[in-house]
């Protein structure tokens, strides 16, 4: 028979158990409610602990659990995808432990939201007509490519251009995402840059705010919005939990007293 525990979404300080129905991680109709300590609460719901799975479903349905706990708490603390505690004493005991660091970061982390912009090139064959003339290097490869009769020679030198292309692309999407983040810089608290994919997306940045500043930051988008509008797509998701911001690492192993 296999035996459930208890899954982890995220920390809030609160006197009174929520309960958000029946959306828990895994497909099962889990209810979503909290164990606490002293007014510090774990948002959990039960899952087994022998069977784990990673998929997108699961992920959102995370995700979606501690969206639905921010429209209800101003502070709110994720835990990372994939935690589980064997039993509620175990989630009392680290709630116990941790008490004072848990506390004070909520209390650091109030109102705040975490926004994502994504900014994406729309014509790749005008950025790397620039960055030919923007970079004297890349220019003189091509000119002595084109006159070499060797072929292992000329392959050699395609691959440097190549390189050479790559470095360009990085600097290129380094300075177009630093305009973009110098609009926001008197409406965040902090921002970090998350990896790219593909040469067009020339930035995927998070940014931390005050959730009284959304309006403001919509308006920011907007303008940056009509201001590219013959160069860039931006794709604005508002507002997220501060997984970016916030990294609680919780191992099971270390609760035990």
């Amino acid at each position: 028979m296999q035996r459930d525990g208890k899954y982890i979404y995220c920390i809030i300080a609160s006197d009174y158990d929520i309960n958000l129905g029946p959306i828990g991680v895994g497909g099962r109709g889990d209810l979503v409610s909290t164990i606490g300590f002293d007014g510090l609460c774990m948002v959990v719901s039960d899952h087994p602990l022998s069977r784990f799975v990673v998929n997108p479903e699961n992920m959102l349905a995370h995700q979606k659990v501690i969206e639905d706990v921010m429209k209800e708490f101003r502070s709110v603390l994720p835990i990372r995808f994939g935690i589980i505690a064997a039993t509620p004493d175990e989630i009392r005991n680290l709630l116990n432990r941790r008490y004072s660091e848990f506390m004070e970061l909520l209390k650091q982390f109030e109102n705040k939201v975490e926004l994502n912009v994504r900014g994406v090139w729309k014509n790749m064959g005008m950025i790397y007509q620039e960055i030919d003339k923007e970079h004297v290097e890349l220019q003189k490869h091509r000119s002595e490519i084109e006159k070499l009769q060797d072929q292992q020679e000329r392959n050699r030198k395609i691959a440097e251009a190549g390189k050479l292309v790559e470095l360009a692309l990085a600097e290129k999407k380094e300075a177009e995402s630093a305009k973009i983040i110098d609009a926001f810089r008197k409406s965040v608290f902090e921002y970090k840059h998350n990896k790219t994919t593909g040469d067009a997306m020339f930035m995927n940045t998070a940014f931390l705010v005050n959730s009284g500043r959304e309006v403001e930051f919509d308006n920011i988008m907007a303008t940056l919005g009509t201001r590219f509008d013959d160069r860039s797509d931006f794709i604005y998701t508002a507002p997220l939990p501060i997984f970016n911001f916030i990294d609680l690492k919780i191992f099971p192993e270390k609760w035990e007293l």
